[in-house]
């Protein structure tokens, strides 16, 4: 079905979860090319994310929880993207609480994320037919292990679906789900990216991310604390490398809709806590703590498919992306803290 809809003067583009890590990077992006309406509760993020976007005209920001229905024609600060004649264009729906250390506290609100929030973005979508991007996670893979270490689109994940973070885990499978059935359904042009582990500048502090807290713990001369053992390893992608590839997947024709996004190096947490010590010229020193519920050992993304269909590889080597990283945290740290 092609879309009548006119496009006045830029397109109308949706960020949910839009002042949260990756959602602040995102709109900053987007605003070259579209009208941004940042759509966040702030139960997991902050406003400060966005205060340097809140100056541009062709930036807006509605505090919404989008686990209720959504009119965004109840608003009048958006009249003035013309959303009665020109409707939405765009939806990347983000908006899910990624907390470690509090993610006992927020269960619920992780399922209602991975399930009525889903359905009414993707209601929005049907209503002014948008192109439709969510933002999974490589979690729906399952734990990687020694023999099961590397994840293609086409592997189906082992998740214990009753587990203490099952509302998390299964809950990014069944909203998954949702945006197929959508697409079968609708006929909805949808994308799913498989986001793996990523770091940069505005993640959350203490909260039991281990990048932002390394290089906070490595400035005050504290213990570097892994929830783990020195065997625990992942992959790590800076963060403006995962906002180009979202923005090409949106991009891509409606064949393709599944990409993994991610570094595919894997990096063992204590090599990373000693080069932050060295890059912070830090006395400090790693130590190991039992793990956090909600961290789990993670493999690394198959590029294949985002190589060939996106022509999307990550490009921000380790040392340059942790020292934009701890960079940024040295110029906020008052703030931050």
């Amino acid at each position: 079905m092609i879309d009548q809809t006119p496009i006045f003067e830029k397109k109308n583009v949706l960020v949910t979860g839009g002042a949260g890590f990756l959602g602040t990077h995102l709109c900053e992006r987007l605003l070259k090319e579209a009208n941004v309406i940042c759509m966040d509760d702030l139960s997991n993020s902050t406003i400060q994310n966005i205060d340097h976007l809140l100056q541009y005209p062709d930036f807006e920001f509605i505090k919404f929880d989008v686990n209720g229905p959504i009119d965004l024609q109840e608003f009048p600060e958006l009249e003035k993207f013309k959303l009665k004649f020109q409707g939405v264009q765009e939806i990347y729906h983000l908006a899910c609480p990624t907390s470690p250390k509090n993610f006992e506290d927020l269960k619920l609100h992780s399922l209602h994320a991975n399930s009525r929030a889903m359905l009414n973005t993707l209601d929005l979508a049907v209503k002014y037919r948008s192109k439709y991007l969510f933002t999974s996670s490589s979690v729906v893979y399952g734990p990687a292990t020694a023999e099961r270490n590397f994840f293609l689109e086409s592997n189906e994940g082992k998740v214990n679906h009753l587990s203490p973070r099952g509302s998390y885990d299964e809950g990014k499978r069944f909203a998954e789900t949702c945006v197929e059935t959508y697409r079968q359904v609708y006929g909805l042009d949808v994308k799913i990216a498989r986001v793996f582990t990523t770091y940069g500048p505005r993640m959350k502090l203490r909260d039991g991310l281990l990048i932002p807290d390394f290089i906070l713990d490595a400035l005050d001369g504290r213990d570097l604390v892994i929830y783990g053992d020195d065997a625990l390893a992942q992959s790590l992608c800076f963060v403006s490398d995962i906002i180009d590839g979202l923005v090409r997947l949106m991009h891509a024709g409606h064949e393709v809709s599944l990409v993994n996004l991610g570094h595919d190096e894997i990096h063992k947490m204590s090599d990373i806590a000693q080069k932050i010590i060295a890059m912070t010229n830090s006395n400090s020193r790693v130590a190991f703590e039992e793990p956090l519920v909600f961290l789990s050992q993670k493999g690394a993304p198959d590029l294949t498919r985002a190589k060939e269909e996106l022509d999307w590889i990550p490009l921000v080597r380790i040392d340059d992306g942790l020292r934009r990283t701890i960079d940024y945290t040295i110029a906020n740290k008052e703030m931050m803290e």
